[in-house]
């Protein structure tokens, strides 16, 4: 009777050690299951799907930090094709400076109302003058803030009789502001001067 009750008790620690073992066994699995479904769902936020013409493309987000050499270059570059895209019509010269003076602070202000009152706008309009430029880089420093950048270009002036070919390089810096719909990038350029305007080279138009 007693082997019988040893038999029973024995038993009993079995089948208390395999609930243990299965109920820590579910845990783990359970544990596990969750972690890796937060972690799919983390993964799947960071795919974005942009329907364009038609066609899903599959774009990934990323934290600004990883982007803001390539938001600085393209934020600096919008600002000086802006500034210095030109046409001899009041209506899109101030239209263009518009949309540039939101992205600085007032040192593109003096700038342009400096040229301005040299009668610099008023001249191209006279002179029916388109002013395009190229921008050739942009050089940027995110090691410290405000962020230093120098920009480098040639602008190209057409005007009835010649084609003026001019090298531009200016240097600033930028700072971090609030995105809006007229600063969608979220910086903003300051203490900017013109290194350099000079001219390269003179064509005739035929």
């Amino acid at each position: 009777m007693f082997r019988q009750l040893k038999n029973i008790d024995n038993a009993f620690r079995h089948i208390k050690m395999f609930s243990i073992i299965f109920i820590v066994a579910n845990v783990l699995i359970c544990g596990f299951t969750i972690y890796k479904c937060l972690q799919f769902a983390d993964e799947t936020r960071q795919h974005i799907y942009i329907l364009a013409n038609g066609k899903a493309l599959e774009a990934f987000s990323a934290g600004r930090k990883d982007n803001i050499p390539v938001e600085l270059r393209d934020h600096i570059r919008s600002f000086h094709l802006d500034f210095f895209t030109l046409d001899p019509d009041d209506k899109v010269i101030r239209a263009n400076m518009t949309r540039a003076l939101y992205l600085a602070d007032n040192s593109a202000e003096k700038i342009y109302n400096d040229l301005q009152e040299q009668g610099y706008y008023a001249n191209l309009i006279a002179g029916n003058i388109s002013q395009r430029l190229d921008i050739d880089s942009v050089a940027v420093d995110i090691n410290r803030y405000p962020y230093y950048f120098r920009c480098y270009g040639e602008e190209t002036m057409t005007r009835a009789t010649s084609i003026v070919t001019r090298s531009l390089v200016t240097e600033g810096y930028v700072r971090n502001v609030s995105r809006s719909d007229n600063n969608p990038h979220g910086f903003l350029i300051e203490r900017w001067v013109i290194l350099e305007n000079k001219d390269l080279n003179v064509k005739t138009r035929q």
